[in-house]
């Protein structure tokens, strides 16, 4: 029999849909047996007015596999295929059968049909040397038989089959030394596929499985077959709330995304209009060991009814959000779309907005309802919120800035910002922050006594990309944000300012030696008012913060920054009198207190000393000089 050309594409083309459109190879099998769901949903909807699509079985797809003959076979009853549909669906590359009887049929609402099939036929060519395709259509005798071994063409004969339906018979191709074909007439493998990508097919998916059992009334065991359906078939996400169990959501969860605890919250969606979909959310009650390395993935599996057409769809959630598991199923979308496309789909990017304002929603539910449950997985999750805030020049910092909480060193637990506006001492211009390693150490800053003592209260930020968030943010509800740090931090009275300023102008050659002995680790040296207990404090100056110069220092391969410092004198400290007298009876003694006192300022604020080995012999020096 001579071999036909396939008429619409080359070699090439066939070569381009076998090797480009999919990334993994055992997509072939979902894509045969969303054929199979297809033809069973046209013979359905035929036999709703011809008879003779009728069937006294049950609708079903079988998969069999025979390993001596290296065969994997798709079987389906469903409404089959003409020898005229074997030429135009399968002699014609991305030729879809299933798109035309989609438009043929789409005033009456009542099919539903995922696959095309001229399209992901062909990939079951990137695992099979053969295909025969042998099919019997509704309302016909006689049977046609279509084969190929992929660019050399195909053939098409007459042949029997005593029953409507279409049988896909896979030679699988040998092993090579980069892929292990023999995984494909694994029968546990096949199952596994089957429950990945297409558990939901509405239709049962049958395939005999060896199963071992206890000879009775004895200690040894014999194999047995039994034929299994491999696939759930009902979604969960499709059904009614009312229908679902309890605790069911939270066991699917556990279950299809491999975690040992129950989630925080689970979030089901339904959506009908310009875009259909439906969605089911889980937010966690724990971040995943990896969730902070590059190793870590997100996004949602997305279906297309019912069909998994991508583990792994990163556009559908934001960053700030990545945490989140879930799935979204659309009929909107085909099964052979690619990423590349996904990413220009206006659908996928109105379901993504959604899903965001439904997750925003369900935090800021939680956050007022269920405050314990949020802060459990704020532990885990904040920073992400916070980094969410922070990225892309604040895009999103009005979506987020909410959901943020900080700790309150008046109230000693986290707070939301509008918390801590709620609480603002009268007269209060700013929100009070202060940056430090951990909370303990941030109660013991120099600056943060003379807060206290007016009762305001200053939140602790002790992650790394906070001070970066509240930059972006600049102020909340008017009320501009204030670092404890900065040189412009003032609390002083008009009176207090005077008073500094007239004992700074006397005490001005003091000042200027100290800064002398320092040189260029400081740019200035001044007095303050606004010190309690405390000899000296570093206070920055200008846009980059001592927490800034920290962090971005961290940054492997990066330049070295530095933030501009001020050292601070407590005017009314013992300390200031003593630094009086040096200036005046010993030059040197003076530099080397004044090298301490910035040490000492250094620790204070959480920095490094610049030279240890210095500030311990002077240290030395001075308990030597006290007890002459």
């Amino acid at each position: 029999m001579a071999k036909k050309q396939f008429k619409a594409e080359s070699k090439r083309m066939l070569d381009l849909m076998i090797n480009s459109i999919y990334t993994h190879k055992e997509i072939f099998l979902r894509e045969l047996i969303s054929n199979a769901s297809d033809a069973l949903d046209k013979r359905h909807f035929q036999s709703l007015t011809d008879n003779s699509a009728a069937s006294g079985e049950e609708f079903a797809i079988r998969l069999t596999i025979d390993k001596a003959a290296r065969t994997l076979t798709v079987e389906d009853n469903g409404c089959g295929m003409t020898k005229d549909e074997l030429e135009q669906n399968l002699g014609t590359i991305a030729h879809s059968g299933t798109r035309a009887f989609r438009m043929e049929n789409e005033l009456s609402g009542d099919i539903d049909v995922i696959g095309q099939f001229g399209v992901g036929f062909y990939s079951a060519f990137m695992v099979s040397k053969n295909i025969k395709v042998t099919s019997r259509a509704v309302g016909s005798d006689q049977a046609y038989q279509w084969e190929s071994s992929g660019e050399d063409g195909y053939t098409i004969k007459e042949t029997d089959k005593e029953s409507i339906g279409t049988i896909i018979e896979l030679s699988i191709k040998d092993n090579t030394d980069d892929e292990n074909y023999d995984d494909y007439l694994q029968p546990y493998e096949i199952s596994r596929i089957v429950k990945k990508y297409s558990d939901y097919i509405r239709y049962p998916i049958l395939m005999d499985m060896e199963r071992s059992r206890k000879i009775e009334d004895s200690d040894e065991y014999e194999n047995y077959i039994e034929t299994e359906t491999l696939n759930s078939r009902v979604p969960i996400w499709k059904k009614a709330k009312s229908a679902v169990g309890e605790g069911e959501y939270e066991e699917f969860y556990k279950e299809k995304f491999f975690d040992y605890k129950d989630p925080a919250a689970v979030i089901t969606t339904n959506v009908e209009g310009a875009v259909t979909y439906n969605a089911l959310l889980y937010i966690p009650s724990h971040a995943p060991y990896d969730f902070y390395t590059k190793e870590y993935e997100k996004g949602l599996q997305l279906y297309a009814n019912g069909v998994m057409i991508m583990e792994k769809c990163v556009d559908l959630l934001p960053d700030h959000f990545s945490f989140v598991k879930g799935l979204v199923d659309s009929p909107d979308f085909s099964l052979n779309i690619s990423r590349e496309i996904l990413q220009h789909e206006r659908q996928l990017k109105t379901i993504a907005k959604n899903i965001e304002n439904k997750i925003s929603s369900e935090l800021e539910k939680m956050l007022g309802s269920d405050r314990e449950k949020y802060e459990e997985i704020y532990k885990d999750f904040g920073v992400q919120l916070k980094y969410g805030a922070y990225a892309n020049w604040g895009a999103n910092k009005d979506k987020l800035k909410d959901l943020l909480l900080f700790h309150s060193l008046n109230d000693d637990k986290l707070i939301s910002l509008k918390e801590y506006i709620g609480a603002l001492k009268d007269g209060q211009e700013n929100i009070y922050y202060a940056c430090g390693e951990t909370v303990a150490r941030i109660k013991a800053m120099p600056q943060i006594e003379a807060l206290t003592d007016k009762g305001y209260d200053v939140l602790c930020m002790t992650d790394n990309v906070d001070e970066f968030v509240v930059k972006i943010l600049e102020s909340y509800e008017e009320k501009k944000f204030q670092s404890v740090s900065d040189s412009n931090l003032s609390l002083e009275t008009e009176d207090e300012r005077k008073a500094t300023e007239q004992k700074a102008e006397e005490n001005k050659s003091l000042l200027e030696a100290m800064k002398e002995a320092l040189g260029d680790k400081v740019n200035e040296v001044r007095l303050s008012h606004k010190l309690k207990s405390h000899a000296v404090c570093l206070v920055s100056e200008g846009e980059l913060s001592f927490e800034m110069e920290r962090v971005l220092n961290a940054i492997p391969a990066k330049e070295k920054v530095k933030a501009q410092r001020i050292l601070e004198i407590n005017a009314d400290h013992p300390v200031f009198v003593a630094m009086q007298s040096l200036h005046q009876a010993d030059k040197n003694k003076l530099a080397t207190y004044t090298d301490i006192l910035y040490a000492q300022a250094l620790l204070l604020e959480g920095m490094a000393i610049e030279d240890p080995a210095a500030f311990s012999d002077a240290v030395s020096a001075l308990m030597a000089d006290a007890v002459k």
